[in-house]
């Protein structure tokens, strides 16, 4: 077993080499804490951590580090995601030390959706960093003990390091072209300092194949734990919009057919139960891929069926949390 960097139960988990599994919980578009309380109560045992979304889609919500103080409240343990869009250096480095205080320990580091994306449009982006630098501040904070400036984590000069330790995360988007540099841009991750990175959501299963294999050609498997995303798909309509509107994500005409022929019934029941098999199908098929040490679901607003798709997998019961 490695030494800890941070004493995350996600940590704990890849350093026992169980294979680890992750959900995504989306704060609330409001203050309304009820809405975190009643997706946690679906998640809380089934998974290692969550993901805490940061304005996803640069839509306001509620903070990622607010709302990740309430879900570890609930028994759950947050990866707070932090962007680029939104802050400058000084504000990063501010929200890592309130983050670490709060008792966070896993931060995904992500550049963040474009402004014009979400409702406010207009709004100035900052981009003082992008992900790669972010990734190198966390490592710069946690294993150097100081800031960018170069200023000393400390109150004093003869005072104690007062470090953030925590997990640093990033994200892979295996199916961008041209195809060949995503597995660059990843090392690039890897050699700034992240510990472990969760993929877009994989519908394209051989493609996903192809990526691991540039991988594992430059050991990266071996630095870096790897999280597979898939998210179930709920409809015909959603397929096809996934394969139509999601720039750099490809959906097999097979999956589709597959949901249009349980839509024959004319039973949404019959056509979400097909989605929930193709993610199970993928989860386990994951597991066998050298190299993936774990899954991201991303169940969109579907986390009560997270539990099933965790169990069905075979992935239950989790190991007990750090």
């Amino acid at each position: 077993m490695s030494q800890a960097k941070s004493g995350s139960n996600l940590e704990s988990v890849f350093d026992s080499e169980k294979f680890a599994v992750t959900a995504e919980l989306g704060p609330p578009k409001s203050a309304e804490i009820e809405v975190i309380r009643k997706k946690a109560a679906y998640l809380r045992g089934v998974v290692d951590a969550v993901n805490i979304t940061d304005n996803q889609t640069a839509i306001v919500r509620m903070s990622s580090i607010a709302a990740g103080a309430l879900a570890l409240a609930e028994g759950l343990e947050p990866v707070i995601q932090i962007t680029c869009r939104d802050r400058n250096r000084i504000a990063i480095q501010s929200d890592v030390l309130g983050a670490y205080a709060l008792g966070l320990r896993n931060i995904l580091c992500l550049s963040g959706d474009h402004q014009t994306f979400g409702n406010h449009a207009g709004c100035k982006n900052v981009y003082d960093m992008d992900s790669i630098q972010l990734i190198a501040t966390l490592k710069t904070m946690r294993d150097e003990k100081r800031f960018l400036c170069g200023d000393e984590i400390k109150n004093s000069k003869k005072g104690p390091y007062g470090e953030p330790k925590v997990f640093i995360g990033a994200a892979a988007n295996p199916f961008g072209d041209p195809f060949e540099f995503r597995v660059i841009r990843l090392a690039k991750k890897v050699n700034a300092g992240a510990d472990f990175v969760q993929t877009q959501c994989i519908y394209d299963m051989g493609r996903f194949e192809k990526w691991m294999e540039m991988v594992r050609r430059r050991d990266l498997h071996k630095r870096i734990k790897i999280m597979a995303g898939v998210t179930p798909l709920k409809s015909v309509g959603m397929a096809k919009y996934m394969r139509d509107s999601v720039a750099g994500l490809t959906v097999p005409d097979y999956y589709i057919k597959r949901l249009a022929k349980a839509a024959e019934k004319g039973d949404k029941k019959a056509v979400a139960e097909e989605g929930i098999a193709i993610c199970v199908e993928q989860i386990k098929r994951f597991m066998e891929i050298e190299g993936v040490a774990g899954v991201h679901i991303m169940a969109i607003e579907w986390e009560r069926r997270v539990p099933e798709i965790v169990e069905r997998a075979g992935l239950l019961p989790r190991p007990e949390a750090a």
